[in-house]
């Protein structure tokens, strides 16, 4: 009985990191340019300026913005590339 306890829990566990996306979120700073910023997007999830922009611009005025929502091996690969530039991220599962 113990033992199944277990191996559901450990289900559970692997369905919330597969079933649900992950999202990168952007956490404005005083430190970066808004270009630095938009061409980081850019290059992390090969958007156009237009939303990449648009992503910048909600990070200063709200504080934070979504940057890219997917897989969590995606996310991890777009969070790389925007701390390249030592840009304030955070996944969220």
């Amino acid at each position: 009985m113990e033992q199944q306890q277990i191996h559901i829990e450990q289900e559970k566990e692997v369905d919330v990191l597969t079933a649900e996306p992950a999202k990168v979120v952007l956490f404005n700073d005083d430190v970066h340019t808004f270009d630095e910023v938009i061409a980081q997007i850019v290059k992390a999830i090969w958007c156009d300026s237009a939303k990449a922009e648009s992503i910048a611009w909600e990070a200063h005025s709200r504080g934070k913005a979504l940057v890219f929502s997917g897989e969590v091996e995606e996310c991890l690969k777009v969070n790389s590339v925007l701390e390249e530039i030592a840009l304030h991220t955070h996944i969220e599962m």
